[in-house]
């Protein structure tokens, strides 16, 4: 753990930030709803972009297969597809992402619901995979993912921080409870997909330009 965050007296008091990464790191969630809410039209759901976003954007996979259900032969390969084509053709970083990661002198790590495979991906494509290199947590590490607090607490640990000395990054109901869980203070992305009222009241400090955490950060003392 950096020296830096460690010593007293030196405005911080935060000794690990953990980044969310769809929609906080990577703008994959418009991508995201667009896909997965044409494709449930296609099964017959009567579904909308926006109801597709409240039900699921921050959601563990295995939350998304379970509300889902049965499915004809091919058609989540056709999914998954999809997805894949999209994000090779669309995604790109969060704007100011990259200013707040250069200002950072905190260690920081990365803790999705997504599968290692879809993060390294979204990580390499954007240019940020350099940034996270052996600091990069999935759902898949852990026996739940967010809502519960148990992948926050695997990425502390596996940092060697105090959970109370975390900062959590994020952007939807389903990550802010997690940190909350965890006893962690948290950070919420009002700038993107999430409608700001849907995380208002939820434990977290709301911000709209990334650019401005270091910032946030330091003034926690």
């Amino acid at each position: 753990m950096s020296r830096i965050a460690r010593e007293k007296g030196d405005g911080l008091t935060v000794e690990l930030v953990i980044f969310d990464c769809d929609g906080v790191l990577v703008d994959s969630e418009p991508i995201s709803v667009r896909v997965g809410t044409a494709a449930l039209r296609r099964l017959g759901w009567d579904i909308d972009e926006t109801e597709y976003a409240e039900r699921f954007v921050g959601c563990t996979n295995e939350y998304w297969a379970e509300q889902v259900g049965q499915t004809p032969p091919g058609w989540r390969e056709q999914v998954n597809a999809d997805y894949a084509a999209a994000i090779a053709a669309e995604l790109c970083a969060i704007d100011g992402i990259e200013a707040a990661l250069d200002r950072l002198s905190i260690p920081y790590c990365v803790a999705s619901n997504g599968r290692h495979p879809t993060i390294r991906r979204s990580l390499e494509l954007t240019g940020l995979a350099g940034r996270f290199d052996g600091r990069v947590f999935s759902a898949e590490d852990v026996a739940r993912g967010k809502p519960e607090p148990d992948l926050f607490l695997h990425a502390a640990a596996t940092m060697g921080a105090e959970p109370g000395r975390c900062v959590v990054v994020e952007d939807s109901p389903f990550g802010v409870t997690a940190a909350m869980r965890a006893g962690m203070r948290c950070f919420a992305f009002a700038g993107g997909l999430t409608p700001p009222a849907r995380l208002t009241g939820l434990g977290a400090t709301l911000f709209h330009d990334p650019a401005t955490l270091p910032d946030l950060i330091a003034a926690l003392d």
